[in-house]
């Protein structure tokens, strides 16, 4: 399904390709935030060829993409220090 969203031009009397990319960025981000789209669905979304492309947008954009808990946070590190001495 494609979604078009049409928006008047008295309001973006002077809109190019980089307002539409920054809405359209804006948008899968706040549903990305609001647990209603997935990595997957933005990456989709903004055209990224790679899951690292949006991890590093969702990094640029201040999105944290790893719900870890300060708890697992420091059991991983733990672990890493075990692993690698």
């Amino acid at each position: 399904m494609n979604l078009v969203v049409e928006i008047p031009d008295e309001v973006f009397s002077q809109a190019n390709e980089e307002t539409s990319r920054k809405i359209l960025e804006a948008v899968a981000l706040e549903g990305y935030k609001s647990n209603k789209l997935t990595a997957a669905q933005v990456k989709r979304i903004l055209g990224f060829k790679t899951r690292l492309e949006v991890y590093d947008f969702f990094a640029k954009n201040g999105v944290a993409w790893i719900d870890y808990s300060p708890e697992e946070a420091g059991r991983e590190r733990n672990l890493l220090r075990e692993l690698v001495p």
